[in-house]
């Protein structure tokens, strides 16, 4: 064996050291790391108290087969025991809605996919009460009735709600159900009012996000592309477009919306294998709205993330917004997203 000489080997390892540590200054750390769950963390979502910036919440999915959750965490990571909930049968994804017409209120729900109970659950917010009569059943009409992922869609004109779900399987055509969400005497139900969505059939969708204010859903067709449809289920159900392809290592998942004033923003797609997000712009390129492309691919500590949620009011730690980012150590990474600029532009 060839011994290298003293010098030669003290610069060898000085660039070995150096190596590794530039690959790691590439990789986005978290500014906090929540508390564990209890067995599989999911999907995240952020509610924001606009009196008391301090009091937003994140709360997040345990899809725990038999103690599955959602769970409260506030601005430090740390469980809130009190509002968190327990003893769910595999909860898969959440949102919330901040203008929901519950009686003569109006008030913020956050709605969960509950698989094994074939049901959404919705509760309010931030008092994480359930409100849904013990569940609301989904895709009654079909045998593949296994719902996962979810985006609640607020029409502007009139603030009704609705909710987009998918399922762990579905037909290539009208593989989402939208649902109008509504008050029934003190309890939320549901109506169905559209089926739509193309389906690749190479595995399945789960993550869904809803931009309110321009009109889009976005979901991810894994190992396929991201498609794109208009959000209100009075609109045309033509594909407006398939972006992504032969981008991600192996799924794409987990989507988030950055939103600026004018339109502008961005669209964060996880890249799950590599432990990184694809970034698009939200508005799209100056000729075709509709086409998205990649831009930036940033990578995170959070691994193998296939849920995630973003917001871009700042918050207290969090400067012009926060990006919660599902890790499968059964935890939650929020990063600021001044973090995740300073890598766009550099």
């Amino acid at each position: 064996m060839q011994t290298r000489p003293p010098i030669v080997l003290l610069a060898f390892l000085l660039l070995q050291v150096g190596g590794c540590i530039s690959e790691n200054n590439n990789i986005l750390k978290p500014l906090i790391i929540t508390d564990s769950v209890f067995g599989d963390s999911d999907d995240p979502a952020i509610w924001i108290n606009e009196k008391l910036p301090d009091s937003s919440i994140i709360v997040g999915t345990d899809k725990d087969k038999i103690n599955g959750g959602i769970y409260v965490f506030n601005l430090s990571g740390k469980i809130d025991s009190v509002r968190s909930k327990w003893n769910l049968k595999r909860v898969n994804n959440i949102d919330i809605a901040n203008k929901f017409i519950f009686g003569k209120d109006t008030i913020a729900i956050a709605v969960a996919t509950e698989r094994d109970n074939n049901a959404l659950r919705v509760l309010s917010v931030p008092a994480m009460d359930f409100i849904d009569n013990n569940g609301i059943k989904v895709f009654t009409d079909d045998s593949l009735n296994l719902p996962m992922g979810i985006a609640l869609y607020t029409r502007p004109k009139d603030n009704k709600v609705f909710a987009i779900v998918g399922r762990k399987e579905g037909p290539k055509d009208g593989y989402l159900y939208q649902y109008l969400l509504f008050d029934n005497g003190g309890k939320v139900n549901a109506k169905l009012v559209r089926k739509f969505g193309k389906f690749s059939g190479k595995k399945e969708i789960e993550s869904i996000a809803v931009d309110n204010e321009l009109g889009f859903v976005y979901y991810s067709d894994e190992q396929y592309g991201i498609r794109k449809y208009f959000a209100d289920p009075d609109s045309s159900n033509v594909e407006l477009a398939v972006f992504g392809k032969n981008e991600f290592k192996d799924d794409n998942e987990g989507i988030s919306i950055y939103k600026k004033p004018g339109g502008i923003g961005y669209i964060l797609v996880s890249n799950q294998i590599d432990h990184s997000f694809n970034i698009y712009l939200r508005e799209g390129d100056k000729n075709n709205i509709h086409h998205h492309r990649l831009i930036k691919n940033i990578k995170v500590s959070a691994q193998n993330s296939d849920g995630s949620e973003i917001t871009s009011a700042s918050l207290p730690g969090f400067k012009d917004g926060l990006f919660v980012v599902m890790s499968d150590n059964k935890t939650y990474h929020y990063y600021s997203w001044s973090q995740i600029n300073e890598k766009l532009h550099n």
